[in-house]
C-alpha cells in the first residue's frame, strides 16, 4: 500500500475488539502513555479508540484515524468514556495542523501499519513544540530467525492484519532522526511472534534540529 491509497479494512476493524484482549494484556502500557499527559496531545493513529479511557478528560485531545470503520467505532469508544476529541479523517505522513502544535504525541501500535513511517515521524517532528514527548508503544523487529521469519510472514501479515507491518525497525527510525532525543526505552513482556517484540519509550523534540 502506498501512501495514497485509500485506507479501509472493515474485517479487521469489526474483529479487532474480540481477537485483541486490550484491558488484559496492554492496560498498564496504556496507562504508561497517558501518565501526566498536559497541554495539547495529539493520537497519532487512534484506531478504535484504546487510549481513551485512559486520557485525563481535561486534556485538549486531538487524534487522527484514515480507516473510516476504525474511526466509527473510536468515536463510540469517546462517548463511553467521556472523552471529547478532535478526530479526524487523516494519515499520519500528511498531518492536518500547523507547526509546533502539540505539547505530546502517542504512537500506541502505529508505526507498523503507516505505509511511510519516515513521513510520518518528520510530520511528528513538524507539529510537535519544542520540548514535547513523543510517547510510544510498538512492536518491533525481532533478532535472529524470528526476523527472518517475521520478513518471511510480512506480506500475509499485512493483508490480514490491517497493513501491520511485524518487521518493522522502528527503534532505530527514532533513535536516528535528528529532530529527536531518545528519553527512556525499554522491551516489554507482551506479545507473541511474529508480532514481538514490544518496546515503550519516550522521545524529546530537540528545541532545534538539524536542518530545520
Amino acid at each position: 500500500m502506498t501512501s495514497t491509497e485509500e485506507i479501509s479494512h472493515p474485517l479487521f476493524a469489526a474483529l479487532y475488539d474480540r481477537v485483541m484482549p486490550e484491558r488484559l494484556l496492554l492496560r498498564p502500557h496504556r496507562e504508561y502513555l497517558a501518565r501526566g499527559l498536559s497541554g495539547r496531545v495529539l493520537d497519532l493513529g487512534a484506531g478504535n479508540g484504546p487510549m481513551f479511557p485512559y486520557v485525563d478528560p481535561g486534556l485538549e485531545y486531538h487524534a487522527v484515524e484514515p480507516d473510516p470503520h476504525m474511526r466509527r467505532r473510536a468515536r463510540e469508544a469517546a462517548r463511553e468514556a467521556g472523552l471529547g476529541v478532535d478526530l479526524r479523517d487523516a494519515r499520519a505522513e500528511s498531518l492536518p495542523y500547523p507547526d509546533d502544535s502539540f505539547d505530546a504525541v502517542i504512537a500506541g501500535m502505529v508505526f507498523c501499519t503507516i505505509a511511510d513511517p519516515d513521513a510520518a515521524l518528520e510530520e511528528v517532528a513538524r507539529v510537535l513544540k519544542p520540548g514535547g514527548e513523543v510517547r510510544f508503544l510498538e512492536h518491533v523487529r525481532a533478532d535472529g530467525w524470528r526476523a527472518t521469519g517475521q520478513d518471511l510472514l510480512t506480506p500475509v501479515w499485512k493483508r490480514a492484519g490491517g497493513g501491520c507491518h511485524p518487521n518493522r525497525e522502528t527503534v532505530e527510525r527514532f533513535v536516528g532522526h535528528e529532530a529527536f532525543d531518545l528519553v527512556e526505552l525499554e522491551r516489554v513482556r507482551v506479545g507473541v511472534f511474529p508480532a514481538a517484540p514490544f518496546v515503550r519509550g519516550r522521545l524529546r523534540r530537540r528545541a532545534e534540529p538539524i536542518g530545520r
